[in-house]
């Protein structure tokens, strides 16, 4: 049909963006039963990792399992692209253990454009939406591209990443333009503008990328993968897994800090000539020297781009210097004296939406059936991004359907606390997940994402049933061995006692149930194999849980009596002279925050962005300490 002298096609959700967001957003629309169709301005960037080359990481791990365990796709993409595994903090608690994949890029990139063509009831077009609106005779929204076409949609998903207004930074060199070369999003702004949706200016940033034949390696240190790999995806067959790179590691140095020190002047960004707030948890190497400049040295990260490539990503040195700059500054670290760079870092800034307009369907308040997920929410970070294009997605594919809509709650996820934060206290700087961010996080651990969110996937309609039976069967098998672990009970033994001696704990004297010796730090289910008391048939994933609540019963319940407390305490007084630096545990941004702001109450405190519900909790403690006194 014609509509004002243009084609319309016709569609129950349309996506404007095909990154992480998008993809989604675009897949779990359609899954439920919409036509949907999802736009990118270049085809061969959908799924694009224009940053750091990997999934996953400290707290993103925990989201990318919740992605899956809801039936989303990152996960499972991840594991099929991995070129190296790693279970990061394994030297800390289990609730911050959390998965970080590198991945080859360009073979996720290819994975998921496919998944996105092959996908039921979901079209792919390459075009760019330059206006959107509101037609007076009825209530869809309607999208005009640059090359004249109308698409006529229910409800929109905004899920441009950083292309909106997107405007690259190279020392005094700046122009119009999205990551990797792609064209920005230039016009759309204006007609979200008149529906009434408010931006906000942010800016984020890229290290350069290097030729692998021009590094010395030999002058770095060598970061294995995992020799046992835990999958990211619950779908994932762990055996079919291997590390097929290496990374490596080497550091900045007195002369790195001497040359951009001098340079400073040469970038734009520094001159103060943009508008962008940049990211507080991924700064560049400039702003690391500068913030934190009684730091003789700062880490960098060498990481293979792909199987088929030589670029190598240079995690740590994010930087908008000249390239001219670049080149001198990457020269003075060690392994980089003969560098090439293929592509120089860069700055980019963009607009954003102010995520206090949304609501916890991320959905705005005031323009119902319009929605948004991603950078271009306020967020950083692929993983941030396809957590929110997931709940997007559910939820304008629900109200179209005019089902119930889904709703995370803090309590039940690490996306329901971004989320949360996001819509009830904005943003000042792009939003990154952290581990501090969950109050509930030795609840939330990664382990047990399936356990937590499975149920609520299976119920939207996301989860097949294939995939249920195997949930369900992995539970059967965790109730069962728990069950018989729970009724061991063990008599010393001198082969045993010699087993735990080397293990630096207490030996057994009188009978000593097995769940009292799992209990014990230095005790672990592996050395329970040892002994022969581990059923060998269950796996191995399971068995850690197991051993991770029998460990953590005492904590877990103690953290929800504190939790009880604290929402219970919410109006205690701050006194006017309190010295936040006292706290100890306190995080940087939040003793910034609250030394700026000075709220009256803990009330008020928990208001304040930056303040995680973790920094309250730590408030609540030291006031309580305090008042005793």
């Amino acid at each position: 049909m014609f509509f004002a002298n243009f084609y319309i096609e016709d569609y129950d959700v349309a996506v404007i963006g095909a990154g992480h967001a998008g993809i989604e957003a675009s897949l779990a629309s359609a899954r439920l039963g919409c036509k949907t169709v999802v736009f990118t301005i270049n085809m061969d960037a959908v799924g694009n990792c224009p940053c750091n080359p990997s999934i996953g990481g400290t707290a993103k791990g925990h989201l990318v399992r919740e992605i899956d365990a809801l039936g989303g796709e990152m996960a499972k993409t991840a594991d099929s692209c991995s070129l190296q595994s790693r279970l990061l903090n394994k030297s800390k608690g289990p609730a911050v253990h959390s998965l970080r994949v590198q991945i080859d890029r360009h073979r996720y990139s290819e994975t998921m454009k496919h998944k996105l063509e092959k996908e039921k009831d979901l079209y792919i077009r390459q075009a760019e939406i330059i206006e959107i609106f509101k037609d007076k005779t009825d209530e869809n929204f309607y999208l005009k591209s640059k090359t004249g076409i109308l698409f006529r949609s229910k409800a929109v998903i905004l899920s441009a990443g950083t292309y909106l207004g997107g405007k690259i930074f190279i020392g005094e060199c700046s122009f119009d333009g999205g990551p990797d070369g792609i064209f920005p999003a230039m016009f759309l702004k204006d007609s979200l503008q008149n529906l009434g949706v408010k931006f906000k200016r942010f800016k984020t940033g890229t290290p350069a990328r290097a030729l692998k034949s021009s590094l010395d390696f030999s002058k770095m240190e060598v970061q294995f993968g995992d020799e046992e790999i835990l999958p990211l995806s619950f779908a994932t067959n762990p055996s079919k897994l291997k590390n097929l790179k290496v990374c490596h590691i080497t550091w900045t140095n007195e002369k790195t800090k001497e040359v951009i020190t001098k340079n400073l002047s040469r970038s734009i960004l520094y001159l103060k000539q943009t508008k962008g707030i940049g990211p507080r948890y991924c700064p560049s190497i400039e702003d690391k020297i500068l913030r934190f400049s009684d730091k003789k040295r700062h880490q960098v990260f060498v990481e293979p781009c792909g199987l088929n490539t030589e670029e190598m990503y240079l995690q740590g040195l994010s930087s908008s210097l000249p390239e001219d700059t670049q080149i001198e500054f990457y020269s003075t670290i060690p392994g980089f004296e003969n560098i090439i760079i293929t592509r120089p870092a860069y700055a980019i800034e963009y607009d954003c939406v102010d995520p206090l307009q949304l609501n916890a369907l991320l959905e705005f308040k005031e323009i119902p059936l319009l929605f948004c997920a991603g950078q271009v929410a306020g967020s950083s970070g692929y993983e941030e991004a396809a957590s929110q294009g997931l709940i997007a997605g559910i939820n304008a594919a629900k109200k179209v359907l005019k089902e119930a809509p889904v709703i995370l709650s803090r309590q039940s996820s690490y996306i329901g606390t971004l989320i949360n934060d996001m819509t009830t206290k904005g943003v000042c700087d792009p939003y990154r997940m952290m581990t501090s961010r969950a109050e509930y996080r030795l609840i939330l651990r990664q382990d047990n994402a399936d356990e937590r969110l499975t149920p609520i996937g299976k119920k939207v309609g996301l989860i097949s049933e294939k995939g249920w039976k195997k949930f369900q069967n992995k539970l059967k098998i965790k109730k069962l061995e728990s069950e018989r672990i729970s009724k061991i009970v063990l008599s010393p033994s001198k082969e045993i006692n010699n087993i735990l001696e080397g293990f630096n704990t207490p030996e057994i004297i009188t009978g000593i149930k097995l769940v009292d010796l799992l209990k014990r730090p230095e005790v672990n289910c592996e050395i329970l194999e040892k002994i022969g008391l581990i059923d060998q048939k269950v796996p191995k994933e399971i068995l850690r849980q197991i051993e991770i609540e029998i460990k953590y019963e005492g904590y877990i319940k103690r953290q929800s009596i504190q939790i009880k407390n604290a929402q219970s305490q919410g109006f205690m007084l701050i006194p006017e002279d309190i010295n936040y630096d006292e706290i100890k545990g306190l995080r940087l941004e939040a003793i910034e925050k609250l030394s700026k702001i000075r709220p009256p109450n803990v009330h008020e405190a928990s208001r304040v962005s930056g303040v995680s519900p973790a920094d309250i909790s730590l408030l609540i403690f030291y006031l309580d300490r305090v008042k005793k006194k």
